[in-house]
C-alpha cells in the first residue's frame, strides 16, 4: 500500500526525530586556540586543581582525551570558566608534552603502570634511619625509577637523632648521591629545611617514600603555609600509616621551585622498566659494554664489564652498585 502519492514532495514525509540530536557528526576537533596554560596541582577523583596565573582553577578532562592520563605536574591546557570563583568547572583540552615520566608498577609482576608524577627534575628519597628501619631494597628500587626516569636523585636521610647514617651513606658512597641528614631538632628549629631548600632551587622534586619515614613533616616545614596531615609508626608492625592520599604539588617561598609531596608507598615495582636502561645512569660503565654478548644482564661469566674495571676504566664498587641496582628487580624491597 502506497503511503504517498504520485507527486510527492518533501514537506509530505515524515521524519523521525533524532533523539541524539540533529547535528552531523564530524572527526574534526576544535582547536581551542584561545586555551590557557596550567600546571597541574592535584588529581582528586576527576577534578583536577591547575594553577593559572596566580589562581587555582577547578577542571576536568574533555571527552577529546579520550583515555589519556592527566597527573601532578603536567601542564595543561584549559578552556571554559577560568575565573577560579566556587562552584566553576574548566575544561582540559590539551597535554603538553612531558619532560620526564616517573612510573611504577604495584609489583613487579603487575603490568599496569602508574604515573606517579611528570616534568620533575629530581627525585628526594625520604628515608628514615629508624623507626621505621631503613630499607634499602627500597632505596635502590626508587634510585632505578629516578635513573631510567632521567631524574636525578637525591636521598633524604631522618631522624638521625635516633641512629647514626654512616653505614646506610656508605653503601651509597660509590653512587655518589647527594644527600641530607635531618633530625628532630632541626626539623623544631628550622634548619634543615634550610638545608635540604639548597637542594631544590629552581627544580621540581618529587618527594617519595614509605610511610612513617617524616616525608609530609618535612614538605610540611619546607612550605609552612600549607600544613598536610601526618601520621605516626605503628609500635607492633613498626609500619607508617598512610596520611596523604593524594599527590600535591607546592610552591616553594619566593618561587624557589615547587616540591611535589606524594603518597608513601609500601612497594615500588619495576617491571616497566628495561634493565638495560639502567646503565646509561653510570657514564664511567656504559662504554665498557661495547664488547658484552648480546642481550647481557651485566651480571654473569661473560660480562665485558669485569674485564673493563679490571682495566682501571672505573672503580669496583661502581660496577658492584650496578649489578646490586640491577639485581633489585628479581627480588621484593623487603628481601
Amino acid at each position: 500500500m502506497r503511503r504517498y502519492g504520485k507527486h510527492t514532495d518533501e514537506d509530505d514525509v515524515r521524519v523521525r526525530p533524532n533523539r541524539k540530536g540533529t547535528r552531523p557528526r564530524t572527526n574534526i576537533r576544535p582547536k581551542h586556540e584561545e586555551a590557557s596554560e596550567g600546571l597541574v596541582l592535584t588529581v582528586d577523583r576527576g577534578r583536577i586543581t591547575c594553577l593559572i596565573e596566580d589562581r587555582t582553577v577547578t577542571a576536568m578532562k574533555a571527552r577529546e582525551l579520550g583515555r589519556k592520563g592527566v597527573v601532578v605536574g603536567d601542564r595543561v591546557m584549559v578552556v571554559g570558566d577560568l575565573s577560579g570563583a566556587k562552584d566553576t568547572l574548566a575544561r582540559i583540552v590539551r597535554v603538553q608534552p612531558r619532560t620526564s615520566v616517573l612510573r611504577r608498577t604495584a609489583d613487579d609482576d603487575d603490568p599496569y603502570e602508574r604515573v606517579v608524577v611528570a616534568n620533575a627534575d629530581q627525585l628526594a628519597i625520604v628515608t628514615a634511619l629508624a623507626d621505621p628501619e631503613p630499607r634499602p631494597r627500597l632505596i635502590d628500587r626508587c634510585l632505578v625509577a629516578a635513573y631510567d626516569a632521567g631524574l636525578e636523585p637525591l636521598l633524604v636521610l631522618t631522624k638521625s637523632d635516633l641512629a647514626p647514617p654512616d653505614t646506610l651513606l656508605e653503601s651509597y658512597g660509590a653512587l655518589g648521591v647527594p644527600y641530607v641528614v635531618t633530625n628532630r631538632d632541626e626539623l623544631a628549629d628550622g634548619t634543615a629545611a634550610d638545608r635540604v631548600r639548597e637542594r631544590l632551587a629552581d627544580r621540581i622534586t618529587a618527594f617519595v617514600g614509605h610511610s612513617g619515614v617524616g616525608k609530609t613533616t618535612l614538605v610540611n616545614a619546607l612550605v609552612p603555609e600549607r600544613k598536610r596531615a601526618t601520621g605516626h609508626v605503628n609500635a607492633v608492625t613498626g609500619r607508617g600509616r598512610h596520611t596523604t592520599t593524594s599527590a600535591l604539588a607546592l610552591p616553594l617561598p619566593d618561587d624557589a621551585g615547587w616540591v611535589i609531596d606524594t603518597p608513601g608507598v609500601r612497594s615500588f615495582g619495576l617491571h616497566h622498566i628495561d634493565p638495560s636502561r639502567v646503565i646509561h645512569a653510570f657514564p664511567d660503565l656504559e662504554p665498557g659494554t661495547a664488547d658484552c654478548p648480546r642481550a647481557c644482564s651485566h651480571d654473569e661469566p661473560d660480562c665485558a664489564l669485569d674485564r673493563w674495571v679490571a682495566e682501571g676504566h672505573a672503580d669496583p664498587a661502581r660496577l658492584y652498585s650496578l649489578r646490586r641496582l640491577l639485581a633489585t628487580r628479581e627480588r621484593r624491597e623487603g628481601d
